[in-house]
């Protein structure tokens, strides 16, 4: 048995070969071929395993990669602490924590105004009508699919499919083949419509806030975008049911002042774009310049409760269930554990770049592949793992690329995702809404002819942006 001295040795041994990997400047440790940067690489592949099988083990994907973004940085602290640059880590910690913080920041304001209008019923309404309106199986697969395209490039791709696929399952029923290609439609316009938009994706929005690309410079994806998503619905189309179900009597009134907050949402979008494009302050204080405005507004709608609660309780009986609009419930429910996650892939990867990996893969990839197909592999790889690493990885790298192939990176990193089920959180969160229906298989069964529209949607951009 190891005594306590021979294991603290062992320990020890494992950290000491530093000296030789620092600069002369002192300020960086190439630590790519030491114990400590495959210990990082081992805990980041081990973290994100458990967030792949998410749907397995019901563990929140949060937790694996906040528990390794604290053990990677401890020990390329502890690397630095002993060559004397105690500050070093600190400093680029505090870089990745600001990043993170703007990207954060932003999201909880959007993710706020979302959770606002889903409790103004703003979502039900849509999906009433939708159903209320009894249109066949083959109408309705174009038009969810089409409002998932409108409706993601403002809310998050995961609300409008969740919405989208709300309105499948209520009128498809026992017919699994069209509520699986309904369910399959949603999922690649839902990550299509989010490429085109900064506020569509966090992907997007990373490029957005990071100044690479102006807030209109996006909408030259718009085109490639729709090829993304028609190509494969055309494709599927053909296999829907020529069917007519019958219409459901379902009514939602929207509730109190849920068309004023839609305003404000949109008030507030042009006060991130207007702070961003002409005083050039970070997009995240115009956003929370606009939660103001729905702090007001909530305010005003709590106030006149009660009086307005007089004038209407004899109208409905939706009218006796109101309790006052509450802003904070709504920053409540806002979805920390993406947040979380998104903070703990943020350190991770920052903690793989601090460490050199990310410098030797854009080596490989960006200088021995060339941009293009770096960036079209990229969006192969962003099926697979999460869009959220992948670029963050390469807005990390920063390779030296024009306009285009920026583009071409966000795009591929989108609507990559539409490869598998399991590529984007529209296709995990159907996955359980349509649980037996629609399926990895289900889906993987359509992956040929949404890889066409994948290149497709790549020819179309460098046709036209090249």
């Amino acid at each position: 048995m190891l005594s306590a001295r021979s294991l603290l040795l062992g320990v020890l041994a494992f950290f000491t070969p530093l000296a030789a990997m620092a600069s002369e400047s002192g300020q960086a440790i190439d630590l790519t071929t030491h114990p400590i940067g495959y210990a990082a690489l081992i805990i980041f592949g081990l973290a994100y395993a458990l967030v792949m099988a998410e749907e397995f083990l019901h563990l929140r994907k949060s937790k694996p990669v906040i528990i390794a973004a604290g053990l990677i940085w401890g020990i390329i602290a502890w690397a630095y602490t002993q060559q004397g640059l105690p500050h070093v880590a600190e400093e680029a910690v505090r870089h990745n924590l600001l990043e993170y913080a703007e990207l954060m920041l932003f999201l909880l304001v959007a993710m706020t105004y979302i959770n606002a209008l889903q409790e103004r019923q703003v979502f039900d309404a849509l999906r009433a009508w939708l159903i209320r309106k009894g249109f066949g199986f083959r109408t309705l697969f174009w038009m969810t699919g089409i409002l998932a395209f409108l409706i993601s490039p403002i809310a998050d791709n995961l609300t409008t499919a969740l919405l989208m696929c709300a309105v499948v399952m209520a009128v498809g029923g026992d017919n699994t083949r069209f509520v699986t290609l309904a369910c399959i439609n949603i999922v690649v316009a839902a990550n299509a419509g989010g490429a085109f938009s900064p506020f569509g994706d966090i992907t997007t929005l990373m490029v957005w806030q990071k100044g690479i690309i102006g807030f209109f410079g996006f909408f030259k994806l718009l085109i490639p975008a729709i090829v993304n998503f028609l190509v494969p619905a055309l494709l599927m189309f053909l296999a829907v049911p020529n069917l007519k179900p019958d219409a459901a009597v379902e009514d939602v009134p929207m509730r109190r002042g849920a068309k004023r907050i839609m305003l404000l949402f949109l008030l507030t979008i042009i006060t991130a774009v207007s702070f961003h494009n002409f005083l050039h302050l970070p997009p995240v204080i115009g956003m929370l310049t606009g939660l103001g405005y729905l702090q007001f507004f909530g305010f005003f709608l709590r106030m006149s409760h009660e009086s307005w609660y007089k004038r209407n309780e004899d109208r409905s009986s939706f009218v006796a269930d109101m309790a006052p609009f509450d802003v904070f419930n709504k920053v409540a429910r806002a979805e920390w554990d993406t947040l979380l996650f998104f903070y703990g892939v943020v350190m991770c990867v920052g903690g793989l770049g601090q460490i050199g990996y990310l410098a030797m893969t854009s080596e490989v990839i960006y200088t021995q592949w060339g941009p293009t197909l770096a960036n079209v592999s990229i969006g192969v790889l962003s099926a697979i793992v999460d869009n959220i690493p992948v670029m963050f990885a390469v807005l990390t790298m920063n390779p030296d690329m024009n306009e285009t192939q920026w583009l071409l990176v966000t795009l591929t990193a989108g609507v990559g995702g539409s490869l598998l089920s399991i590529g984007s959180a529209a296709g995990v969160a159907l996955m359980g809404q349509a649980r037996g229906v629609y399926t990895f298989f289900a889906h993987l069964e359509w992956t040929p002819a949404i890889a066409l529209g994948y290149l497709s949607s790549i020819a179309v951009h460098m046709w036209l942006n090249g």
